[in-house]
């Protein structure tokens, strides 16, 4: 009797790359030591924006252990090389040069002017204090529509304005739905918000950093960043490096969050500086360099318009944002807001939809890419406008969503942004959540609470999402005016012994690719999951790829793996054929044996491998060798969703919010692992509430960000955060062979609204229909008090719809 082979596939492995990490028996970028190697430092502008009078480096070239101190005269003579932007999103966007370093004008506080090479961090740092710039400040701007006004400063007075770009989506003018003008104004009930997206700061867990060796053949950069690959062609573009004599590492990175997907003027200087000394060379940020210089994330005013019949069911959804890109552009920050576009509208049936985004420049760290990009700030929109829909209609929040999501069998289905999201089951989620949460039970407390004016009211948070991930199919991509694909590479090298090596084009910072891969290459080939090793981050091993960001590491990465494995399975089969004289169509391949059909006659892969590389007998004109690559090219994104419910206790008196329960229900398709599943949604909870509650990057008057060290910037610990109730269904993907869909973003996505919805929901009738970002003791207790006053006294309660009440709390 044949043994059963336990899948792979769906097993709660303990990671592979724990043991590594965890220890710290690995290297980090900063580990990295290099004969002869010089430590950078970077002289930075303490002034939001000013104009450079002259730049004196005397002194430091004259400190202890200084080599060489270099401005932008000397690195861009010429004042030609600009960083990257990879995503004009209008053919009339507005894209200033952002220098590696800046010759006559900072545009923000943290811009770097000079810099110093030294033979320590310490040195360099030292003599960075040395060098005597003379400044005349200018006139900072920094609200968006202050930005946007008439006589504002202009950051960038060549462009003559602000604005970036205007990008705006008409469902009418796309042929996806109706004029929504014309649905809102004939709606029966009309609601109007703004809600305020705070500015966050990316807070991985290990700084950027970045080597560059230039005495080889080629030069070797490693760098603490996601996105080797696109590293490597951009450098090679911008700086002019033959791409070929370039060859970039990303070792064990750790963290990212999108915060390390750009492209770095301090990367630039490295490479720069190399070349000059002819040494290698190493710049690592400081934390607080990294909180003030390391892009930013979110940044949006979100003006919110819904109609619906009074039985609930919306007609319409009007979208207009500002978002902020700082002082200059990121590589893909003008994009950011442009993805959240076509999640607005989220499970819902809308007939008619328009948004439209202004992005603005402001005297600012420039903001990107930060985990959701885009789609935690829609999300956040249209969950809260569906909390407040409900409000003035008297119905119940998951009563409203219920009457207007996508049911499950109406799947695929076309929404009004013209995506085809291809399968769910938000009920069967959404019932789930329910009866973990004990929705009504929590629901009858709330009451009983309300009744006896108990000063610590209850507050239940809906949050029903979806995302689009997997970024994303190229022509997807081209179409929004994208400088890349969005394809995903892999190859499969089959040793002699029948070990088999994985190279993947998705480079991992904390994600479990290593051990996720091994799991899929164990069951495709029927090899020990101990048998493979998975390679990743190295442009000179893994030649093609596209990085990671967007969820895209299973959904696109990992397909690209199934089909280097099949490709492999096919080799073989017409070598075990040959071996066992039948032929290919007669074999059957299982649990790791090829075995002729009807018959007991088989032989593994492994023998089948070792055949191939004897040589000895192979079919004629087979080439030996096994190994096999794919480049896979998604047909449509993921769209996984979910339901999160979370219960908050308001303390009305001093404004204290307790989160006593939150539940998450996510439908990730297929699960490989488990237990990285489950790690990605609490990670992502985490970063979620935090936004909820906690973080928030504050500029002054002048430009000065005021919260760049971790005792200003709250970053919440373990200890600040609730246990987590999570559970799955499981709506296998159509759009790949695995069935998979991304979770990397699913609970930062949802959980912000969740959080906000039941603190809101704990103190409306106070008559508060919002309370801005990040919901501080402060903050909560103003609404309250801006509130009941407006109600006619400090012990009164507001009655009545709250249509009324405007975004800050206070009754218009």
């Amino acid at each position: 009797m044949t043994a059963t082979v336990e899948n792979e596939v769906g097993k709660a492995r303990a990671r592979k790359e724990d043991a590594r990490l965890i220890t710290g028996r690995t290297r980090w970028t900063d580990n990295i030591t290099l004969p002869g190697l010089l430590h950078i430092a970077v002289a930075r502008s303490p002034f939001a924006h000013a104009r450079i009078n002259s730049i004196d480096t005397s002194a430091a070239r004259d400190m202890p252990g200084v080599a060489a101190v270099y401005t932008a005269a000397d690195l861009d003579p010429e004042g030609t090389i600009g960083m990257p932007c990879a995503w004009p999103v209008t053919p009339d966007m507005k894209h200033p040069r952002r220098p590696v370093l800046a010759s006559d004008q900072v545009n923000f506080a943290g811009e770097g002017i000079a810099v110093v090479v030294a033979r320590s961090a310490a040195e360099a740092r030292d003599a960075i204090e040395a060098i005597d710039i003379d400044y005349e400040e200018l006139p900072v701007v920094l609200g968006l529509e202050e930005a946007l006004a008439e006589g504002a400063p202009l950051v960038h007075g060549d462009l003559g304005t602000n604005r970036n770009a205007l990008w705006v989506f008409d469902s009418a003018e796309a042929g996806t739905g109706g004029d929504v003008e014309e649905a809102i104004g004939q709606g029966e009930v009309v609601v109007k918000r703004r809600f305020r997206q705070q500015r966050l700061v990316p807070s991985f867990m290990e700084p950027r950093s970045t080597v560059v060796d230039p005495t080889g053949p080629q030069i070797t950069m490693w760098s603490a960043t996601q996105i080797p690959h696109i590293l490597k062609t951009m450098a090679a573009l911008t700086l002019g490096i033959p791409e070929h004599k370039l060859r970039v590492i990303a070792p064990d990175v750790g963290g990212g969050f999108g915060g390390k997907i750009g492209v770095l003027p301090e990367e630039a200087i490295a490479l720069l500086v190399a070349q000059k000394l002819g040494k290698p060379v190493k710049w690592t940020e400081t934390r607080s360099e990294a909180m003030l210089t390391a892009h930013h994330g979110r940044d949006q005013i979100q003006d919110i318009t819904i109609s619906a019949r009074r039985d609930g069911t919306v007609t319409g959804l009007k979208v207009d944002l500002l978002a902020d890109m700082g002082a200059y552009l990121g590589l893909v920050g003008p994009g950011v807001p442009i993805l959240g576009a076509f999640m607005f509208n989220a499970i819902y049936k809308i007939p008619a939809y328009r948004f439209a985004c202004t992005n603005v420049f402001t005297n600012t760290t420039l903001t990107d890419a930060y985990r959701g990009a885009g789609r935690p700030e829609a999300t956040f929109a249209i969950e809260r406008i569906m909390d407040e829909l409900a409000a003035e209609l008297g119905m119940d929040p998951l009563e409203l969503r219920e009457k207007n999501w996508i049911k499950h069998e109406e799947f695929p289905y076309t929404t009004v942004a013209g995506l085809t999201y291809d399968s769910g089951n938000y009920e069967a989620a959404t019932e789930k959540a329910r009866q973990l949460f004990d929705y009504d039970g929590l629901r009858r407390e709330q009451a009983e609470r309300r009744d006896r004016k108990d000063p610590v009211q209850l507050g239940i948070g809906v949050s029903t999402y979806t995302e689009m991930c997997g970024l994303a199919p190229s022509r997807v991509l081209g179409s929004l005016d994208y400088g890349a694909g969005g394809w995903e590479a892999a190859s499969i090298r089959m040793l002699p012994t029948g070990k088999v090596e994985v190279i993947t084009g998705a480079s991992a910072h904390g994600q479990g690719h290593e051990t996720a891969w091994s799991q899929i290459v164990a069951d495709r080939l029927g090899v020990a999951f101990e048998d493979v090793e998975v390679l990743h981050g190295d442009t000179q091993s893994s030649a093609k790829g596209l990085d990671t960001y967007g969820s895209r590491s299973l959904a696109v990465g990992g397909i690209a793996v199934v089909k280097a494995t099949d490709k492999v399975v096919e080799k073989a089969r017409s070598i075990a054929a040959h071996l066992m004289e039948c032929s290919p169509d007669d074999l059957e391949f299982e649990q790791g044996k090829f075995t002729v059909r009807g018959t007991d006659r088989s032989t593994t892969i492994q023998e089948v491998v070792f055949a191939t590389f004897m040589a000895h007998n192979l079919p004629e004109g087979v080439e030996p060798s096994l190994d096999s690559e794919a480049v896979y090219d998604p047909e449509n994104f993921s769209f996984p969703h979910g339901t999160h419910l979370c219960a908050a206790e308001v303390d009305t008196e001093t404004g204290r919010v307790n989160i006593r329960s939150y539940v998450c229900v996510d439908d990730v398709g297929s699960v490989v692992n488990p237990l990285i599943v489950e790690g990605q949604v609490h990670g992502g909870l985490a970063q979620g509430i935090a936004q909820a509650l906690f973080e928030e990057a504050v500029f002054n008057e002048n430009g000065t960000l005021t919260t760049g060290t971790f005792a200003d910037y709250l970053l919440p610990s373990a200890a600040d955060l609730p246990s987590f109730t999570t559970d799955r269904t499981e709506t296998p993907a159509t759009s790949n062979p695995l069935g998979v869909k991304g979770v990397g973003e699913a609970g930062t996505i949802a959980s912000t609204p969740a959080v906000v919805n039941a603190v809101v929901d704990a103190v409306r009738q106070f008559g508060v229909n919002d309370v801005e970002m990040p919901c501080s003791p402060m903050r909560v207790w103003s609404a309250v008090h801006r509130g009941r006053t407006a109600a006619g006294g400090l012990g009164g309660e507001a009655g009545g719809g709250l249509g009324s009440i405007d975004s800050s709390g206070g009754a218009q």
